[in-house]
């Protein structure tokens, strides 16, 4: 009889655990990446009050069975369900992430590494990205050449560094130039002729443009007029602030032509035509031979342009060098100037052209650009970290790593929706994966959620109050049995 009590006694330790585990799963019901657990249970030992015996033919006795009367019950196991996923949340945040598959975000607290499907991630004070309990993200940085990612041992991801702050400024490489010319804009003829602009970058990041002025080619010899031609003239260059690069204006308004430095050249190329600025009573002057712009004169079409179009029919473009680019100091890159967009239509009597930065087929190759600051991050389903400048690029700064493992049931809860491995669990490699390797993807702006399921709780809640309120009946039945047991004596 006194089994039966300490039968119901394990009974009732049992079901309060369960009811523990109930209790704290529906308790993170709402928690970021909560993985909820279950309770096993199993028989323990058990007294044998007669062993089995064998069948006797010489007797005629058959065997018997063993009698044995059981002690109760004992928590076998807790399980903690981590593959089963979470429902996502949709946040609009670009830094929420949210694991497609079995694996896990790698983040380091207190000098060590523990795993989390939890991916609330924000930047703390000093650029590193981070959970929010405190605990650093982990990753890959990239090269040199901030182009591709470099594997090796994961380390903080300090996205947000002094030199991830700023973009670098790049010189210009390719314009174009874009519109029509129209035979009967009077202004060819003048002396000005038409304006043209094209705007390029140093490798400071220090915008200029280049003036030119475009006007009908003349046959001297019988001073008229050749049909499709035209010449190119520079006529200036200009600082951001639309001051001349070429010479000073005192207070006076006296101009006087700055010293030749590398970054202050006086002397620059269009194609193979060379020009030099003076300064001439007062006046710019840019001296040198032009180049010469040519249309089909049946088609409207672009034909060539350059120094001779005769001897080079084919040429779309002319190179543009301020001062000796291949100087070690010259901030000056040799840009490329193309025309071949360019068409000779009837209009309404005026020339309109504007100059492009870049390639003619808009990838914006070469284009240039000033430093930019950084206006924001985000990550892409690879886990690729990058960052948007306000100069128009993006940079990529990193890669959130992830890892797998053999048993990912036999992880150590440690709370904060962290884990820590085991000897039943698995090792991390302190490497880790790419997402793509182990099977899945990143979701980003979507958190995962608590994996709980409120029916399954809640039912699991009901057979547990029987389960303690029959185990406690069993303590009460025995107790009274006892107390009959002594009233045999009165």
């Amino acid at each position: 009889m006194m089994r039966s009590l300490y039968s119901g006694v394990a009974g009732l330790k049992t079901h309060q655990t369960k009811m523990d585990v109930i209790g704290n799963n529906i308790a993170n019901v709402n928690t970021v990446g909560f993985k909820s657990s279950s309770v096993n249970f199993s028989d323990v030992l058990y007294q044998t009050t007669q062993s089995a015996s064998g069948a006797n033919s010489t007797t005629g006795v058959t065997g018997t069975n063993a009698k044995q009367i059981g002690l109760g019950t004992k928590v076998a196991s807790i399980t903690t369900s981590v593959s089963n996923t979470g429902g996502s949340q949709s946040t609009d945040r670009s830094l929420d992430c949210m694991i497609e598959g079995d694996a896990f975000f790698v983040v380091n607290y207190g000098g060590s590494n523990y795993f989390t499907k939890a991916g609330s991630f924000f930047v703390d004070g000093s650029g590193t990205l981070c959970t929010a309990a405190g605990a650093s993200v982990m990753g890959w940085g990239v090269d040199s050449n901030g182009t591709d990612i470099v594997r090796d041992a994961v380390k903080p991801l300090t996205v947000m560094s002094a030199e991830n702050r700023s973009s670098a400024p790049e010189a210009t490489k390719n314009t174009y130039l874009t519109g029509n010319v129209d035979s009967t804009d009077k202004q060819l003829s003048s002396d000005n002729g038409v304006a043209m602009q094209v705007q390029f970058y140093d490798s400071l990041g220090n915008s200029y443009s280049l003036k030119l002025a475009l006007k009908q080619a003349v046959d001297t010899t019988n001073n008229v007029a050749i049909d499709g031609q035209y010449t190119i003239v520079p006529t200036d260059i200009l600082d951001e602030d639309g001051k001349s690069i070429f010479y000073t204006v005192d207070d006076v308004g006296i101009k006087t032509l700055v010293n030749e430095s590398a970054t202050t050249p006086i002397k620059f190329k269009i194609g193979e035509q060379e020009y030099e600025a003076t300064v001439d009573n007062n006046e710019l002057k840019i001296t040198g031979d032009e180049n010469s712009l040519v249309f089909n004169t049946s088609t409207g079409s672009f034909k060539n342009v350059g120094q001779d179009p005769a001897a080079d029919p084919t040429s779309d473009s002319v190179k543009f060098t301020l001062g000796d680019t291949t100087a070690v100091d010259s901030p000056f890159k040799e840009i490329d100037i193309d025309f071949s967009t360019l068409t000779q239509y009837a209009g309404n009597g005026k020339c309109n052209l504007e100059g492009q930065r870049g390639k003619k087929d808009g990838s914006g190759v070469g284009a240039g650009r000033t430093m930019g600051e950084m206006t924001g991050l985000s990550i892409d389903n690879q886990g690729k970290i990058y960052g948007s400048y306000d100069n128009g690029t993006s940079k990529l700064l990193g890669q959130i790593a992830v890892t797998t493992f053999a048993n990912a049931t036999g992880l150590e809860s440690i709370g904060n929706s962290m884990f820590a491995t085991t000897q039943n669990s698995g090792d991390f490699d302190g490497i880790g994966k790419d997402i793509t390797e182990a099977g899945g993807k990143i979701n980003t702006s979507v958190l995962e959620m608590s994996n709980v399921d409120l029916s399954s709780e809640f039912t699991n809640m009901i057979t547990t109050q029987r389960g303690f309120q029959a185990n406690s009946r069993i303590i009460t039945t025995s107790d009274t049995m006892l107390e009959e047991l002594i009233n045999l004596k009165r």
